[in-house]
């Protein structure tokens, strides 16, 4: 920060940055909004009714209600603090993909505000086409969409930051002081193999699943205390012909209990929250499974608003500031841990507009 004594006002610790901008999935907020939020989810894939019905079976069981949006808001109010504890609180706006508020709401909001320099953030930390691009997707469409004289850079993949392997880590040493010894799945969303061999930077292949190795390494390694350790992952979708990223959860706690290994924690860190994957996923099926086996099972909490993560987010958020005040060309690029211009191709539409 400038000197006040020299007559200059001080330099808020994120200029130029004027805004925050927290872009997440989205999810019903009732039961009757269920349907309309799985029909936005799945729009253009051709499924069925019936089989979003299905889907939604999951959101009635807990209300028709998602729980990802709660922890957004907690999120939010987490980083408030955190800002405001350096000196450096500034407006957090919220756009969601799939439901209210949507990115083009959260953007006419700010746009009305008067803000011109924004910082995105999302609720995803690694790369792929759907937890990543696909969001820098829906951000520039509703730019163009808005035409209004903004600039917005994001902070970038965040998996690999110290921060969110330490929160991760003491989530993981609460879990083994439940079950000490045990073994440990780590476990991530499934996406289909080709979307994680086009994840990460051009030229390159399989960060999606690279990157989650790297996580899950280190954090076993700051916790210690496992008896092993593995990556598996949970909810599949799509065609069954479409090969996905195996094992899933429940196959290999089945395999796990033929070994006679019957201590398992399960530890969620593909999801930087307890969203309708966790709670139903793995706090509900994998639970099953586990007790249909004979299994005990300890589930590991997700990141959520652990301070070592919200710490490492607003960092981010500086270091990107501090970049933006040397480098004054507007947007700034390709944040650090991202692959550049095509990173995470959209393999259906590769010439769609992304942000950088």
């Amino acid at each position: 920060m400038s000197n006040p004594s020299n007559g200059a006002a001080p330099t808020h610790p994120l200029a130029p940055y004027d805004a925050l901008l927290l872009v997440s999935f989205g999810g019903p907020e009732g039961p009757d909004e269920v349907i309309d939020f799985l029909e936005i989810v799945t729009k253009g894939s051709g499924v069925p009714r019936e089989r979003l019905e299905h889907v939604g079976e999951h959101y009635f069981r807990f209300g028709g209600r998602s729980p990802i949006n709660d922890q957004n808001r907690a999120l939010i109010a987490a980083l408030h603090s955190e800002l405001a504890d350096r000196g450096a609180d500034m407006p957090i706006y919220w756009g969601n993909r799939n439901w209210h508020p949507f990115i083009t709401q959260a953007l006419e909001e700010i746009v009305t505000a008067g803000h011109h320099r924004v910082l995105m953030l999302t609720t995803s930390a690694y790369p792929s086409y759907s937890g990543c691009r696909s969001y820098r997707e829906d951000v520039q469409e509703a730019l163009d969409e808005l035409d209004a004289p903004m600039v917005i850079d994001r902070i970038g993949n965040y998996g690999l930051d110290d921060g969110f392997v330490t929160a991760n880590a003491q989530a993981l040493q609460a879990a083994l002081g439940e079950l000490p010894g045990a073994h440990v799945l780590f476990v991530t969303h499934s996406i289909p193999t080709a979307m994680d061999e086009a994840s990460g930077p051009v030229g390159e292949s399989g960060a999606y699943v690279r990157r989650h190795l790297d996580v899950a390494g280190r954090v076993a390694t700051v916790a210690g205390g496992a008896s092993g350790h593995e990556l598996v992952f949970c909810s599949r979708s799509g065609r069954p012909e479409t090969p996905w990223l195996e094992p899933d959860v429940n196959d290999r706690l089945a395999e796990l209990h033929e070994k006679g290994i019957d201590r398992v924690v399960i530890a969620p860190i593909g999801f930087v929250s307890d969203h309708m994957e966790v709670i139903y996923d793995l706090d509900t099926e994998a639970r099953q499974t586990c007790d249909e086996l004979g299994m005990t099972m300890v589930r590991a909490a997700t990141v959520g608003t652990m301070q070592p993560f919200v710490a490492a987010l607003i960092d981010r958020a500086m270091s990107r500031a501090d970049q933006a005040r040397v480098q004054p060309g507007c947007p700034l690029q390709t944040p650090e841990g991202c692959g550049g211009h095509g990173c995470c191709a959209n393999s259906r539409a590769p010439l769609t507009p992304a942000l950088d």
